[in-house]
């Protein structure tokens, strides 16, 4: 399928597929053939061959010899259209630089039009087959073979016959017929060590190969590498370990691994072990007194804290003993480049597809998902080996023409960032930046480009922004295409399937001639009476339909907020996952969430940072860490649902038999005729043993011949018996609504369904099969997002996670019950899945002892011991080893400690609003089959509109129970302090306990206090009101009630004193 063939549109159970052709007005490209030169007006005249002038042989613009020789002589040497370095035609002088890019420099070769000529011809063959080569090579391995069964023997055979046997889209035949001879030609060894875009030629023998220059490269680069390790020796033999031979230096070099573990320092780990478990004596001390020591005269009050508490110390063992193990990872990104870039040998990086979901434009603006596709465009890596799909799973046209638009304009953006090597490659954060852009800039055409960029750039939101405009006007027999066609997509509940290709290896150029990756656009059939399964869905039809159309062994998924702000984001993933040693049974590198556009402060703890870099690392020390969305480059083979490969087993103890420590060895058994019978029996089960796969597999991955069969391809790669038409009419067929019916899809493949957290379940399914993660934290950010700043948006985008974890764990899946089978999944691994899962229900216990402080005040009663007492000393000991805990974890891991006490703000806030009413709603759902609904954030996947309405009030909820709990500490500490003023100063020594808890509570509310007393993001009045009414209702009716005191029968027995 080429780039630019028009919208295909269809829908397999209805038997419908049109392609769309002329919705995007074609570029007019300049006249190759014209006579007037474009820059004088003057006749182009002709050559000394007679033939007509051509002055740029890279895009042909049209301009005359007086105009060449005066843009060589006196210009800039460069054509005025592709910006391309003219070169030196038949009977032209010499100028500077001439030299640089010819053999030849003497004066009698000049004019040498027959070697000149010769030459020509055979550079344009070798870059022909070097573009071919390229263009083959995409998604396989290996090199040239001289026999052509050998060599597509690695692709397996589709599992049906029928399609004609045409070269894929972006792939060329291996081989070529002679049809005069019938032999076949394969192409020179020469042609397929050549190498056009991003890297130049530059093998023995050619015209720009020096010896000497890479040989000083290479040595250069392993005396670096031998510095960082420590090993550069004094003597000149020493220096290269071989003595002088830069071929095996650079061989050693190649054989080292990829990446490395880096253990925490003894001297910070160890302390925080030894506190840790300091930590849990003094904790099992602490519960045993309270325990055995009730409060009487409040036995309400004492078991209510007695519950909370051994809830609270089991959800932090949970929590702290998943990090027993924390570690740092480092990657050789050098390493790579020798192994897989090697000079004179095809890229044997392996292939990776790119998936962006997006939804709703009105949510996710269509600039930021420009964005993210432009820096995924522009990122350091082969461009044959990148393949960029956009999920628009709301089928709007407004997103399909932003795309397009965003097709355009990488045509400049992506030339311009690989010539200048910026930093991030999102052009709206690069632009934004507050830095000296000449800094390190030596090309003196920076200056000029970049100007020139920030134009293009400023027009192109322009055009976007237009385009969004276009919402406010939706006609009323819906979007009509520029061709006169309706938009397919204009029922987004109700509409088929639509694939366009809008950058691709047969027909993306950018605009210096160069090749650009595969870019996508995807939108996946609806129909109203189908399950779709939001974003979970989306990501399953997206890995089928790169299955079918180019099958990278490697994917990233990205939210449509998630730019590449590291060009070699990629790179660094594979350092782990191509390593031969290491890398086998890793099924995903996770990379850290980072974040742009959040306060300084962070209030609410937008940045996550005590999880991403506390928490993950120490997974990354046990069995990796959790998938969490976005970020995340997977292997194809453990989504499909296959095991880890299993490693080689200790062969057993050869025994005699006599001793019986070692056991008995069982002596085969022996028949007549078994070896006869054998044979054909063998025979026998191979045929039905490959019968009951193909059943299995359709049963498993679906009615997709085309498909079933790429999912046998470990490496990658298109199968080159598959025809254009059988591949566009198969892609249509696995984005159908009805595919994953009756098959594993969700349930063991892909992204699993059961949750809208659907990123955590897919992470538990690979690991309790056995493969392992990876956590990568390279220096600079590998991808930036934006986060919701405001409070209620985080509140609800807290909420959505607490329910899905709320599912989690009422579902087959929940980690408690789930993935015994086999042992693959460590303990310390359960642990923190079990947590992910239970959290949300910490909750409740945390409402309740955030309210014991004010009952405590109203009602003159303290369930611990008196501060004079020496049991209190368990309780000051327990603080002190929280907080030592703590201080230690910041040690380690590198968070300040601004960021972890906004982290334990935030715990109380969420754990007393969004986490509360993701458990009402998650036992609603379960138990009385109540599906409630939640406000989604601006970047979550689609809901009905009508949720709209609720959104103020969904808001108001969330935010009434924190508002509450304050007010009603606030209370209590105004009556705790009245009471003992008027009772006098023998008070004073009970109250100080119960001020700790209410202030405890008060400070971690504080961003609430905040809003109350008008500081930024102001409470809304109606909060205030509501909260204000429950606390002093709650407060009367208490000091009314008091139903956790006990109560006494009968006349007082205290003195009365003289009036009694």
């Amino acid at each position: 399928m080429e780039a630019g063939a028009g919208l295909v549109a269809g829908s397999h159970n209805r038997n419908e597929l049109v392609v769309i052709h002329g919705h995007e007005e074609p570029k007019a490209l300049k006249d190759l053939s014209g006579q007037v030169c474009e820059i004088c007006s003057d006749q182009i005249g002709l050559n000394v061959d007679g033939d007509l002038f051509v002055a740029c042989n890279e895009c042909g613009f049209p301009v005359c010899r007086p105009c060449y020789e005066y843009e060589r002589r006196e210009g800039s040497h460069l054509c005025p259209q592709c910006k391309t370095r003219y070169k030196r035609l038949k009977g032209s002088p010499r100028v500077e630089g001439d030299d640089d890019e010819e053999d030849l420099d003497d004066i009698e070769h000049e004019f040498n039009m027959d070697a000149t000529a010769e030459k020509m011809k055979m550079n344009n063959q070798d870059i022909a087959e070097a573009m071919l080569h390229g263009k083959m090579s995409y998604g396989r391995g290996g090199g040239p073979s001289d026999d052509t069964e050998n060599i597509n023997s690695q692709y397996p055979h589709v599992l049906t016959t029928g399609l004609r046997s045409r070269p894929v889209s972006g792939e060329f035949p291996i081989s070529t017929n002679n049809n005069h001879g019938g032999d076949q030609q394969l192409l020179s060894s020469s042609s397929l060590h050549k190498r056009i875009y991003p890297y130049p030629s530059s093998e023995p023998g050619s015209a720009r190969y020096d010896e000497k220059k890479e040989v000083n490269v290479w040595k250069d680069r392993m005396d670096d590498w031998k510095l960082q390790q420590g090993n550069l020796g004094a003597t000149e033999h020493d220096q290269d370990g071989y003595g002088g031979d830069p071929d095996m230096s650079m061989l050693d070099e190649a054989r080292q691994p990829l990446s490395r573990k880096v253990p925490i320092a003894s001297s910070k780990i160890n302390p925080y072990r030894m506190v840790i478990i300091a930590r849990l004596v003094i904790l099992a001390f602490f519960l045993r007194y309270r325990i055995m020591n009730p409060v009487h005269d409040a036995i309400g009050l004492w078991l209510t804290s007695i519950i909370c508490e051994i809830w609270f110390a089991f959800s932090w063992i949970l929590d702290q003993f998943p990090k027993w193990f924390p570690i740092d990872r480092e990657t050789y990104l050098d390493r790579l480049s020798i192994r897989f870039e090697r000079e004179g040998e095809p890229n044997m990086l392996a292939p990776v597809d790119i998936f962006v979901s997006t939804v709703d434009p009105m949510k996710e603006p269509p600039l930021v998902t420009a964005n993210t596709v432009l820096s995924i465009l522009a990122m350091d890596y082969p461009v044959d080996k990148t393949s960029c799909y956009i999920s628009d799973d709301g089928a709007s046209m407004i997103t399909f023409e932003a795309l397009s638009e965003t097709a355009e304009f990488a045509r400049k953006w992506v030339p311009f960032c690989k010539k200048f090597q910026i930093e991030p490659r999102a052009p709206e954060m690069y632009f934004s930046l507050k830095i000296d852009y000449l800094k390190d800039k030596v090309q003196p055409t920076f200056v000029k480009e970049r100007r020139s960029m920030k134009r293009e750039y400023e027009e192109f939101k322009i055009r976007i922004n237009a385009i969004v405009a276009k919402t406010s006007k939706v006609p009323a027999e819906g979007w009509i295409m520029q061709d006169g066609t309706p938009w397919p997509g204009n029922n987004t509940k109700n509409h088929p399937g639509m694939i366009q290709v809008f950058l691709g290896h047969s027909g993306g150029l950018d605009a210096e001639g160069n090749e650009l990756p595969r870019l996508v656009y995807v939108s996946r059939e609806k129909r109203p009476s189908f399950q779709h399964h939001k974003k979970a869905g989306a990501m399953n039809s997206l890995i089928r339909v790169s299955g079918v159309l180019t099958n990278a062994p490697f994917m990233l998924n990205l939210d449509c907020d998630h730019y590449l702000n590291n060009s070699k984001a990629v790179r660094e993933a594979m350092c782990f996952l191509m390593d031969t040693q290491t890398g086998t049974k890793v099924c995903y590198v996770q990379f850290p969430q980072r974040f742009d556009g959040i306060d300084r402060n962070d209030r609410y703890a937008n940045r996550n940072t005590v999880f991403f870099d506390i928490n993950m690392k120490g997974l990354d020390g046990i069995q990796g860490p959790v998938y969490v969305g976005t970020g995340c480059v997977f292997r194809r083979q453990a989504l499909y649902g296959y095991d880890p490969p299993k490693g080689k087993k200790r062969p057993k103890m050869a025994s005699c038999g006599c001793c019986p420590c070692f056991g008995r060895r069982k002596l085969p058994k022996y028949s007549k005729g078994s070896e006869g019978d054998s044979a054909n029996n063998q025979g026998f089960e191979d045929d039905k043993e490959l019968l009951m796969s193909q059943m299995n597999f359709e049963k498993k991955f679906g009615q997709s011949a085309i498909f079933v069969t790429s999912t046998l391809m470990t490496d990658g790669g298109v199968p080159p018996s598959s025809s254009p038409a059988a591949l566009l009419k198969e892609a249509i067929h696995v984005i159908s609504c009805g595919y994953e019916d009756k098959t594993e899809w969700g349930l063991e493949l892909g992204w699993i369904y059961g949750s809208i957290t659907e990123d955590i379940l897919t992470g538990f399914k690979m690991h309790c099969r056995g493969w392992r993660s990876i956590y990568c934290m390279p220096k600079l950010a590998a991808f930036k997002g934006s986060a919701p700043i405001n409070l209620s948006d985080r509140l609800n985008q807290v909420l959505r996670w607490a329910l899905g974890s709320v599912e989690i764990f009422f579902s087959r899946h929940s980690p408690i019950l789930y993935g015994y089978k086999g042992g693959n999944l460590k303990w310390l691994e359960r642990f923190a899945y079990i947590n992910t899962t239970v959290y949300p229900f910490t909750s409740i216990p945390l409402l309740a002892y955030c309210t014991l402080p004010a009952i405590c005040l109203l009602t003159d009663k303290f369930i611990m011991p008196e501060i004079s007492t020496f049991a209190s000393l368990f309780f000051i000991a327990l603080f002190i080893s929280i907080f030592t805990t703590g201080i230690l974890e910041l040690r380690w891991s590198g968070v300040s400690i601004e960021e972890w006490w906004r982290n334990e703000q935030f715990w109380v806030i969420g754990g007393v609003s969004a986490h509360l009413f993701a458990v009402i709603q998650g036992l609603l759902k379960i138990l009385a089959g109540i599906d409630t609904n939640f406000t989604v954030t601006s970047k979550s996947s689609g809901e009905d509109d009508e949720f709209g309405e609720l959104y103020e009030f969904k808001w108001t909820t969330l935010l009434i129970p924190p508002t509450t709990i304050l007010i009603i500490n606030l209370v209590g500490v105004v009556a705790g302090v009245s009471d003992a003023i008027n009772n006098g100063y023998q008070s004073w020594g009970p109250l100080f306990g119960k001020l700790f808890f209410a202030f405890w509570v008060i400070v971690h509310l504080y961003p609430f206090l905040k809003g109350l007393m008008g500081r930024q993001n102001r409470t809304p009045t109606i909060v205030i009101i509501w909260s204000i009414l429950l606390a002093s209702v709650f407060s009367l009716l208490w000091v009314r009630i008091d139903p956790f005191v006990q109560k006494t029968k009968g006349p007082t027995v205290k003195q009365c004193g003289i009036n009694c």
